[in-house]
């Protein structure tokens, strides 16, 4: 394992095209864009603008990380696709990480992350709350009883941005993953088909 592994991790479970790049456990270039549409064109485009701007290339990374939801169905396999690709191109390895994951980072002792769902629900977990520990669909305004701080839709903000959260994340799991990312759905898509197709993602 690298004494400064480089980190590139980024996500597009959301209204968003976010990236960041770490080296050393410390975040060296970050960058949210928020957009609705255009994340497959955008995505590794602004990855390579982090490394460019580090002076580092995609052939510099130790390993990819990338959010796998639950969010946006089109969003999640554009970014986990992207991540699959880059690590076996790279030959490094790629972490998938739960929105639930990027949203409790940082925080210390248990808590509740909600990940806004649309249609007046969230997609929630319990952290620390072994009740909870199965991220599920509630409504907004009907959740179950938690202990700690609600983090995300409807309660307090994350620590750290969620591309930058991810980051830190995979430096710490990149050595031991071995499963592959893949997509955190907790509902089916929307019965409209999206205008692109999405990209496959291979078992």
């Amino acid at each position: 394992m690298p004494e400064t592994p480089l980190i590139l991790a980024f996500d597009t479970s959301a209204a968003h095209c976010a990236a960041a790049l770490l080296s050393g456990g410390q975040i060296i270039q970050s960058a949210v864009e928020e957009m609705s549409k255009g994340q497959a064109e955008r995505l590794l485009c602004l990855c390579e603008d982090l490394l460019q701007a580090s002076n580092k290339s995609f052939q510099d990374l130790d390993a990819i990380g990338v959010g796998v939801g639950p969010g946006n169905f089109t969003g999640i396999r554009i970014s986990v696709s992207a991540a699959r690709g880059l690590a076996l191109g790279l030959g490094v390895p790629a972490v998938g990480v739960s929105n639930f994951d990027a949203l409790a980072f940082g925080i210390d002792g248990p808590c509740a992350c909600a990940v806004d769902a649309r249609r007046g629900q969230v997609f929630f977990q319990g952290i620390g709350n072994p009740a909870l520990a199965e991220p599920a669909l509630h409504d907004a305004d009907v959740l179950p009883r938690f202990d700690g701080p609600l983090i995300g839709a409807g309660g307090q903000p994350p620590q750290l941005p969620v591309a930058e959260a991810i980051a830190h994340i995979t430096a710490r799991r990149f050595a031991t993953t071995t499963d592959r990312p893949a997509p955190l759905y907790l509902r089916p898509a929307d019965a409209a088909p999206a205008r692109d197709a999405p990209p496959a993602i291979l078992p």
